[in-house]
Parts: structure tokens; sequence; C-alpha cells
């Protein structure tokens, strides 16, 4: 899909040298694959700790219980 877009200069220049891309068309996928990458990210933390999964870590890893 063609777009056309008004990006600072400087950014853009600044954002090749950093990722090492050389085209601009593969520099705003990039960034935008990992935008969407990391709000996916951020949306998971959300359940961190709210979800029991049932395992018994000890009994997977053959353990004895140290009580």
């Amino acid at each position: 899909m063609r777009t056309t877009l008004d990006l600072p200069k400087d950014l853009i220049d600044e954002a090749m040298k950093a990722t090492q891309i050389h085209t601009k068309t593969k520099l705003i996928i990039t960034a935008l694959e990992d935008l969407i990458r990391k709000s996916k990210i951020s949306e998971l933390k959300n359940f961190k700790g709210k979800v029991d999964l049932g395992i018994d870590m000890d009994s997977l890893r053959d353990r004895k219980c140290r009580s």
C-alpha cells in the first residue's frame, strides 16, 4: 500500500543508523512490527500472577519436598 508521510529527516536518519536498516520502507515496517510486538507483550503482562496453571514444578523436576 502506498502512503505519503511527512517524517522528520533527522529522526529517520538516526533510526536507520541505529538499526543498520538501509531503506525507509523496511525501517517503517520494522518499527510498526516492533510497536505491535511491544503492545502485545504489555497486554500479556496484565495477566502476571492471575493465571493458575496448576503445575507443580517440584514434581516436574523430580524434586523431593523440603518440608
